[in-house]
């Protein structure tokens, strides 16, 4: 893939803390040659800078957007009512209820205004960040070809384990 000079997926986190988990969508993106964006933003300690990224995204190129927050996880809702971009929210773990209210926050969005929500915990950057580059190989024919190859990667890494369980079997 051709690698644009522009951002194509903008992450936010709510909070600064959140970025070794955000890290780790950087990475993934990375590795793909999706160019992007890191903000931290807080849907109640700056909603209006969260509706003004939000907002303006779509203009300055952004295709997908990924929003981590924590605790009441607003975040990736208050994106979404702001924009026609496909909003990726990843809850974050911690606090008393150890990620449940995150998670709740995010999945659960009124009609209309959509949010794709990946698992807490470390898959939940990475699977992000891979929704992202699916999204965007729907129009980046080479893209999607990366994406095959990372598919065909999983597939062989679960067949060498079955081979070598089944090599252990044997012995048995």
């Amino acid at each position: 893939m051709t690698t644009p000079a522009s951002p194509l997926v903008g992450m936010i986190m709510g909070s600064d803390s959140d970025w070794p988990l955000v890290q780790q969508a950087a990475v993934v993106l990375k590795a793909f040659g999706v160019p992007f964006e890191v903000r931290v933003i807080s849907a109640h300690r700056t909603p209006d800078a969260a509706a003004h990224y939000a907002a303006e995204a779509e203009t300055r190129g952004l295709r997908v957007l990924i929003a981590a927050a924590g605790g009441a996880a607003h975040l990736a809702g208050v994106v979404a009512a702001h924009t026609a971009l496909p909003v990726i929210g990843i809850p974050v773990s911690g606090g008393a209820l150890n990620g449940l209210d995150a998670l709740l926050a995010t999945i659960q969005m009124p009609a209309g205004i959509p949010v794709a929500t990946v698992t807490l915990g470390s898959a939940g950057p990475q699977n992000a960040a891979l929704l992202a580059v699916q999204i965007l190989g729907t129009a980046d024919p080479e893209l999607r070809r990366a994406f095959h190859a990372h598919k065909a990667k999983l597939a062989k890494k679960v067949s060498d384990g079955n081979a070598k369980v089944q090599a252990e079997v044997a012995k048995l």
